[in-house]
């Protein structure tokens, strides 16, 4: 007996749109972006079920509404960023339900998009898109003639949502953790400040089995002269984390501008993230160096203690008092700073709790690897040391953040070479330098006032004269003996004329200043070396 003909035909037919459905994903659509695969995506879909529109609506707002995110049939929804409440109109209620919805006949009283009827779709069909059991979105197909979708027709469906789904999360994935990482590189310091009288040195780590999560550091100077040092740890991973903490980074530095209180800056941030980020929670250890960089103001806020190592002396966490973490609690607790004296050659490490915690780990084992790890000789060699200390072959479920911070001796501030751009606002980091360098070499007030005056004035010619258009550098060379400071400005440039009258004062004021200058003019520059006895008594 011969086969039903129109059975092999419907059967033919069925494997066929399988076989393109389970091409739906296939390789060639690897190199797409999340808008663009969903693009091409649909316009498969849509040929394969014979459609005139097809669309996907995405969850956004925390799962409070759906995006138009992409469409085939009906893009102006994408264009005008048609959004639809959870719940209402035909998107909304399969989201809301995860079931398949069809609707033979579409009015203003049934659909919450307009642009369906006023384009004159006539029925519709909708599946919820799901990954891994959690819903992402909702596809819809639409006719503009009337259509009975049938039972096949929704199965196909499903199983193109299926796979739109899976390519959808997957893709989501991916860009959410590379924006993560860009996010987190841009906002992590990338090269740490120079400053007088400190070593600096760092590291970051993203974690390998879960991506980029919130961890931080940062380090600043203010107005005031005083350095400011913040590491941190936002609760929770990816992209949403990544967000919280270059808000909250942001934030401690509009604070820090404010208070020279590291826990008045930290009551502040907590205020700031319970209202404007109210699921969010983090931990940060927040410090202010005096001018002087004899002593560290530091306030935790959930965090590890810095670990602190003297010269001569066993490494230990700094014995500090811990608050709540931001954002933890009902409501904001009074916070407390605490004051730390570091002496010359003293290293001060902080870290996040990736680098010592593991599961195989207690934290008061890592804390220990740590203090048997400290070195007091070098930053950069201190965040190595620590890193090949508690880092093994395991992969790391956690970021791992490293700040480490030396005062420097006196006997190694007794020389110091700076270079800035020849440009007027590198003035203010000239005499900021200046400021942070001569008390560690015995400098009294009046030689600070007097050089302050005399180098800034040597090094404003330079910016001056020395250059044309295309710029160049200023050179600051000092040095410090016993009793005498030697301050030499030098440039690569060639001196162009004075402007204007009575010009030619700055010589004498500082030769007024300083008890003996010097020029030398050369086809390489010019250098002005201004000599200043100090009346502050000898080198420390």
């Amino acid at each position: 007996m011969l086969p039903d003909m129109a059975m092999v035909n419907s059967s033919d037919s069925a494997e066929d749109r399988l076989r393109r459905i389970e091409a739906v994903t296939d390789t060639t659509l690897a190199h797409l972006g999340v808008e663009q695969l969903l693009q091409e995506l649909l316009a498969r879909v849509r040929e394969i079920l014979g459609t005139d529109t097809a669309t996907v609506l995405l969850l956004a707002d925390g799962g409070q509404h759906l995006v138009a995110t992409a469409s085939s049939g009906l893009e102006e929804s994408v264009r005008q960023g048609v959004r639809i409440p959870v719940g209402e109109g035909f998107a909304g209620r399969i989201a809301q339900r995860r079931e398949r919805l069809v609707m033979q006949e579409i009015t203003s009283t049934t659909v919450r998009n307009p642009i369906l009827w006023q384009k004159g779709v006539h029925s519709l069909a909708g599946v919820p898109l799901l990954a891994g059991g959690e819903l992402i979105g909702v596809l819809h197909v639409g006719s503009m003639l009337p259509r009975d979708f049938t039972d096949q027709d929704l199965q196909l469906l499903e199983l193109a949502a299926d796979r739109v789904a899976l390519a959808t999360r997957t893709r989501q994935a991916r860009v959410e953790r590379a924006a993560a990482a860009a996010l987190q590189r841009n906002l992590l310091p990338a090269r740490l400040p120079r400053i007088i009288g400190m070593e600096l040195a760092s590291r970051y780590v993203p974690a390998e089995e879960a991506g980029v999560s919130g961890d931080w550091y940062d380090v600043f100077t203010l107005p005031s002269g005083w350095l400011c040092v913040a590491i941190g740890d936002v609760v929770g991973r990816g992209l949403t984390a990544a967000t919280v903490m270059s808000r909250m980074r942001t934030a401690t530095r509009a604070y820090a501008l404010d208070s020279n209180d590291p826990s008045e800056v930290l009551s502040k941030l907590d205020s700031h993230m319970r209202h404007f980020e109210p699921d969010a929670m983090a931990t940060i250890a927040y410090g202010m160096w005096e001018p002087s960089l004899e002593r560290l103001h530091i306030s935790l806020a959930g965090h590890l203690a810095p670990v602190l190592a003297a010269p001569g002396d066993p490494a230990a966490p700094a014995e500090l008092p811990v608050d709540p973490p931001i954002g933890a609690g009902s409501a904001p607790l009074r916070r407390r700073t605490s004051t730390i004296t570091v002496a010359p050659g003293t290293m001060v490490l902080f870290y996040t709790d990736g680098l010592v915690e593991r599961r195989h780990r207690p934290l008061e084992v890592g804390l220990q690897l740590i203090c048997d790890a400290m070195r007091t000789d070098s930053a950069e060699a201190m965040c190595a040391a620590v890193m090949s200390k508690l880092i093994d072959a395991d992969p790391t479920g956690d970021d791992i953040a490293v700040l480490a911070i030396r005062r420097q001796t006196a006997e190694e501030l007794r020389r110091l070479e700076l270079e800035f751009s020849a440009v007027p606002d590198s003035l203010s980091e000239i005499r900021a330098a200046l400021r942070r360098w001569l008390p560690t070499v015995g400098a009294s007030d009046d030689d600070i006032a007097d050089l302050l005056v005399a180098v800034g004035e040597a090094s404003a010619n330079v910016v001056e004269h020395a250059y044309g258009p295309l710029g160049g550098t200023v050179e600051l060379h000092l040095a410090a003996n016993d009793r005498e400071v030697i301050a030499t400005v030098k440039d690569n440039g060639s001196w162009r004329p004075p402007r204007g009258q009575h010009r030619g004062r700055g010589t004498q004021l500082m030769q007024h200043l300083s008890d003996d200058v010097r020029f030398e003019h050369g086809p390489d520059g010019t250098s002005v070396q201004i000599r200043r006895h100090l009346t502050g008594g000898k080198f420390p």
